[in-house]
């Protein structure tokens, strides 16, 4: 996602209902991604993602009464209009070592979705990633720390479907304190994370963070 890629929570998740995989991922409490780009010098962080701890919370969004969560379909494309972020997503699962891909960062206008976990619009938390950064300079979610809570992230999917999620928070989290709980927990609605590198910056340990955005769903179309 960015210098450095930490290790996912999520690489325990296998199958498309991972309900009793989740008690391990919420055990884990681990940050996103392994080891993946290191390259320097690096282009600044957003100001909102400038030190883990940072973080803009108001209270979740209440779905309309009639909102119905959808069924099961592949993620193809992410829209943050805020950041003007309009990126195709391809699926991401587990290398060799057992470790969450990342997408390629030679492209620095993509998303990855982990495609054994909840489908963006499902009951459940999706999760999207991308790189903050590359060798070239800003990436896909290079804004992301900037995002401010009321905007809203919108998923297209394979099966026409549009979920459109609305941001309730912005936090930085350090990776040795990760809470796995927190963010990648079913809070008995749609829900979808964002998440790219973010916090302080050494050439020696890349990212000591992750930037990660909580959003949940509020329509479809």
């Amino acid at each position: 996602m960015g210098r450095r890629l930490e290790r996912s929570a999520l690489d325990v998740i296998r199958g498309r209902q991972p309900w009793g995989a989740l008690a391990l991922v919420l055990l884990t409490g681990l940050a996103m991604m392994r080891n993946g780009v290191d390259a320097t010098p690096g282009p600044p962080q957003p100001a909102a993602a400038a030190s883990a701890g940072a973080a803009r919370v108001v209270p979740a969004p209440t779905p309309s009464a009639g909102l119905v969560p959808l069924e099961y379909a592949p993620a193809s494309r992410v829209r943050i209009e805020a950041l003007k972020v309009d990126a195709p997503i391809i699926d991401v699962g587990l290398d060799q070592e057992g470790w969450i891909s990342a997408p390629p960062p030679q492209d620095p206008n993509l998303a990855g979705w982990y495609q054994n976990g909840i489908s963006p619009g499902q009951r459940g938390t999706s999760v999207i990633v991308g790189h903050v950064d590359n060798d070239s300079g800003p990436a896909v979610f290079y804004g992301l720390g900037a995002l401010k809570p009321g905007k809203r992230v919108e998923v297209t999917r394979y099966d026409g479907r549009v979920a459109v999620f609305q941001v309730y928070g912005v936090e930085v989290f350090s990776k040795d304190t990760f809470p796995g709980v927190r963010v990648y927990g079913d809070t008995g609605h749609p829900e979808l994370r964002v998440i790219t590198c973010g916090g302080g910056y050494s050439r020696a340990g890349g990212y000591d963070g992750n930037v990660v955005v909580f959003a949940r769903m509020v329509a479809t179309r």
